[in-house]
């Protein structure tokens, strides 16, 4: 049986300090100059575009057959995890700006609360925080490495980080509706504790997600706002 993962234990800080760690490495090393600048975007990049191919691999280790919301790539972080990737590949602004938004917002929410169930050393246990890092530290690495900034007026990032977050929201609610699937938790709260089980019942959460979701983009956005005249 593989390991059983309790959130808010020693296992859980001991990968939010890990990944903090290697956040923290890739952003002085793409710092420390241009060659390196471009290793450590390559390994970010990487890490993001690959997601849910080693994903899978890790969760196919385990006995019985995988359900529909393991085998697509239609929750959040799954697409966020891309958006990144092609964000450093690119540098396209609206790609920056949604990674940005909902890899602080949303990503990190994911690993504070984390959906799982299988704890350390499981390699599902492992990706899954290597996932998820990869997205946040590619969140950081565009504004305080790449110099990436949010477009003035202060609320046109987080306005453009919201409606395509409800884009994906109704989306995510269409395909659950059809395939009984719980991409975005549209359709229920997840299993393990989380800030949603503190904003109400299905549908009232949905409307509260909104809320909390219109705040921290608008207070993400201050400090990497773009000088007056640029964007």
């Amino acid at each position: 049986m593989p390991p059983t993962f309790v959130p808010f234990t020693a296992m859980h800080g001991g990968a939010i300090a890990a990944g903090l760690v290697g956040v923290a490495a890739l952003v002085l090393l793409g710092r420390s100059g241009e060659k390196n600048e471009r290793i450590a975007r390559f390994i970010l990049a990487f890490l993001c575009l690959s997601a849910f191919g080693y994903s899978q691999a890790a969760w196919q280790t385990i006995e019985g057959d995988p359900d529909l919301d393991s085998s697509l790539p239609l929750h959040l972080c799954d697409i966020a995890a891309f958006i990144g990737g092609f964000a450093l590949l690119t540098g396209k602004r609206l790609l920056a700006t949604l990674t940005y938004f909902w890899g602080l917002a949303a990503t990190v929410q994911a690993l504070l609360t984390p959906a799982i169930s299988i704890g350390f050393p499981h390699p599902a246990f492992v990706s899954f925080f290597v996932h998820h890092f990869a997205i946040v530290g590619t969140a950081i690495y565009l504004p305080v490495v790449l110099g990436w900034r949010a477009d003035r007026p202060w609320w046109k990032g987080p306005l453009t980080a919201l409606l395509w977050g409800n884009l994906y929201l109704l989306i995510s609610m269409a395909v659950n509706a059809w395939l009984g699937t719980n991409f975005g938790f549209t359709a229920r709260k997840p299993v393990n504790p989380s800030l949603l089980d503190h904003l109400g019942p299905w549908p009232v959460y949905l409307l509260w997600m909104q809320v909390l979701a219109a705040l921290l983009f608008s207070l993400l956005a201050l400090p990497v706002l773009a000088r007056k005249g640029k964007s």
